[in-house]
């Protein structure tokens, strides 16, 4: 942490005197000095805030949500800005080497209009480095209230014909404790249920760390309705393993009360088991682990046991960390026809236009948004519902994935 904050303070000092330096002589100075001091202050109580919000919070507010936003957006700017002003000054390092070296040599050196080129420079960067800070203000005011239904047809010559046209409507990291408003959060709800989905299936993260998050939004996922049910599984956030717990008894005592909310919400928790959904005679498995993943994330999924009593089954597996496929699914002998993850949020920041498709996480995850398929399955890895750490979106949108299942 303190190491984390002496960053944050180089980048404060060597931002503020290299646009120190452009602004030096403008009538302008006072207004730099006024903004630029008062980023660094909301910053910074954005900084306190994200360190209460990861040890304590249940449930946010608009203006918590806010604060840290903005210090991840200042952060950015900062981020940015300071490489053009590193380049500037290894200009003029390189400058003054050579001219060293040309007086040594009794050489007059050329006379190159050195200033002019470094404003020049730190213009492009603040007009750079105030692009991904508008959008990342953007992202904590609208973006993470801006749904998406994604919808795909899936063929599978071994699906029952029964399930023909069969609607499944996936979601997953609800993560309950970052909301701020609840008729944002309703509005999603209504899109999901305006799918007229046949199953409505959830694979993991439904809160933060403590079960109190999802308290005030029971009723909204309890109204969600479909024909065949509700099902779920465990995230790696619902373990509560990243809360300081007063004891082992205490988190314990949560995570039955996470079980019981998913019940209330008429959610069936699938925890390395399987349900057998029948129709017409005909019948397919929904099967789910919980969250396995590479350390030090848990694992805690066992697969095989999820499994018993399904091989004559096509099957829909629920498995919330897309690693988990790539390791022990994709090449598993039992078939799985299709795998829904979520997990890796597409990092809420990125870039996806017709043609591109780009996100930092993909240098972490290989699946990290969307449907892949292998041979003849499919894993889709939702984006997510909610957000968590940075609270918003830019590029990355929430997701409500929507599947057609096509025999």
């Amino acid at each position: 942490m303190l190491l984390f904050i002496a960053v944050i303070l180089v980048l404060d000092v060597y931002t503020f005197f290299g646009l120190k330096w452009l602004f030096k002589n403008s009538k302008k100075k006072k207004l730099f000095y006024l903004l630029f001091f008062g980023a660094v202050i909301l910053s910074y109580i954005g900084l306190l805030n994200m360190y209460f919000y990861f040890r304590e919070t249940i449930n946010n507010t608009l203006i918590s949500n806010l604060l840290r936003g903005f210090f991840f957006s200042f952060f950015a700017f900062k981020l940015l800005m300071v490489i053009f002003l590193v380049f500037n000054d290894l200009l003029r390092i390189v400058s003054l080497i050579f001219d060293v070296i040309l007086n040594f040599f009794n050489t007059k050196p050329k006379k190159v209009e050195l200033k002019s080129r470094r404003r020049f420079i730190t213009q492009v960067g603040l007009v750079i480095a105030s692009i991904p800070f508008t959008s990342l203000l953007y992202g904590i005011t609208l973006g993470k209230y801006n749904f998406k239904v994604i919808k795909h047809a899936l063929k599978f010559k071994t699906l029952p014909k029964s399930f023909d046209k069969f609607k499944i409507v996936h979601i997953s990291d609800i993560h309950a404790g970052s909301f701020d408003n609840l008729e944002s959060v309703q509005e999603g709800i209504d899109l999901i249920q305006a799918q007229n989905p046949d199953i409505i299936l959830l694979s993991g993260d439904l809160v933060n760390n403590n079960a109190r998050e999802i308290e005030p939004y029971i009723s909204m996922f309890k109204s969600l309705k479909a024909p065949h049910g509700k099902f779920a599984v465990l995230g790696n956030h619902d373990y509560g393993d990243y809360k300081q717990w007063n004891s082992i008894h205490e988190k314990e005592e949560n995570l039955k009360k996470l079980f019981a909310y998913f019940d209330e919400m008429n959610f069936k928790l699938l925890n390395n088991s399987n349900e057998i959904i029948t129709k017409e005679n005909e019948s397919i498995a929904i099967v789910g682990v919980e969250n396995w993943g590479k350390p030090p994330f848990p694992q805690k999924g066992d697969l095989e046991k999820a499994l018993q009593n399904t091989s004559e089954h096509f099957k829909i597996l629920l498995s919330h960390d897309p690693t988990h496929w790539d390791l022990q699914v994709k090449n598993h002998p039992s078939n799985i026809a299709l795998t829904l993850s979520g997990h890796t949020h597409g990092m809420q920041f990125g870039v996806e236009i017709p043609g591109i498709k780009w996100s930092p996480v993909k240098y972490v995850y290989p699946y990290w948004a969307g449907l892949y398929r292998f041979n003849n399955k499919y894993l889709n890895v939702n984006r997510g519902f909610g957000f968590l750490g940075y609270p918003g979106r830019v590029g990355i949108w929430p997701e409500i994935t929507l599947i057609e299942l096509n025999s």
